[in-house]
């Protein structure tokens, strides 16, 4: 097994495509790599057997949406699955270079606070279960990098833009930022995900070849190729018995590159590029954190 990329339709939600990718490899244990809402399209990236050990080194990386937004009136939920607690018909008078400059305004670090409707756990519960049990949900900013925000059509009170941020991010919020900016309030009507990290949804597999177990097979990425973005070590058999047996290895040559910066963990791998680890390195020494040797 490894990781499988899917393009999620809209209508179900990310634990359906878990839970329907399950049954259909055969009840292999199946996880992803970051949720997209029920109503949002495009890229989920599934790992699936021991490559879901793989998943928390995906989860952070950063990701590209298209969406389509609505000016005009404001949503509890940010998009278009909400009731509307606000309009303003002063979008009529934003013409598309205002809305391009506040746009820009939002590139960069944000302090984001999560939609009150989101996965984000509040004491073990999703926010929006307790939101929707009428609870109040408080939830605390998160900072969020925002990389590029590209306008790419005006057609009031419709826009379309494509966003490039780092993980965490929610782009609701962020056109709900972007109306409360423009003072007419906004929200999405259509949210697809294109990329996440190095992975694009046009290799992605349809819901529909899933469920038939039969995705196709430029849908699948190998445990080494998914850790492509992470720093490389290669180590010869004798290392790898080694780390897979959890003891440290020396890393030699490459001790200076791995000391010159914050590499973060690295991937381990064999000379004929099976991925033998995850691992950290810290004076000189190699520890492995999760080994993927085969047998």
């Amino acid at each position: 097994m490894g990781v499988l990329l899917v393009d999620k339709p809209a209508g179900p939600t990310s634990h359906d495509v878990v839970a329907l990718a399950k049954r259909a490899l055969g009840g292999v244990k199946v996880g992803h790599a970051g949720t997209l809402d029920p109503f949002a399209t495009g890229l989920l990236v599934l790992g699936t057997g021991r490559a879901t050990r793989l998943l928390e080194y995906l989860v952070g990386v950063d990701k590209e949406y298209e969406a389509v937004a609505r000016l005009g009136a404001a949503t509890d939920t940010h998009d278009r699955l909400g009731a509307v607690v606000s309009e303003d018909d002063r979008w009529r008078e934003v013409g598309a270079e205002r809305i391009r400059a506040v746009a820009s305004g939002l590139i960069g670090q944000l302090s984001q606070v999560p939609p009150a409707y989101s996965a984000v756990k509040v004491r073990g519960v999703s926010a929006h279960r307790r939101a929707r049990r009428g609870e109040e949900v408080r939830l605390a900013p998160r900072l969020v990098t925002v990389r590029s925000l590209d306008v790419l059509a005006v057609e009031p009170p419709e826009l379309r833009f494509r966003v490039t941020c780092s993980s965490g991010t929610y782009v609701r919020s962020l056109a709900a930022e972007l109306g409360e900016r423009l003072g007419t309030g906004c929200h999405l009507t259509a949210l697809r995900r294109h990329r996440v990290g190095g992975f694009h949804v046009g290799t992605a597999a349809s819901l529909e070849s899933v469920r038939a177990g039969r995705p196709p097979v430029g849908a699948w990425i190998c445990a080494t190729d998914a850790m492509a973005h992470l720093a490389r070590v290669q180590v010869g058999p004798e290392d790898a018995a080694k780390l897979a047996g959890g003891q440290g290895v020396a890393v030699g040559d490459a001790a200076a590159e791995f000391a010159a910066e914050d590499v973060g963990p690295v991937a381990v791998v064999l000379p004929d590029g099976e991925l033998a680890a995850v691992g950290t390195v810290a004076d000189g020494v190699l520890k492995p954190r999760k080994v993927f040797l085969r047998g």
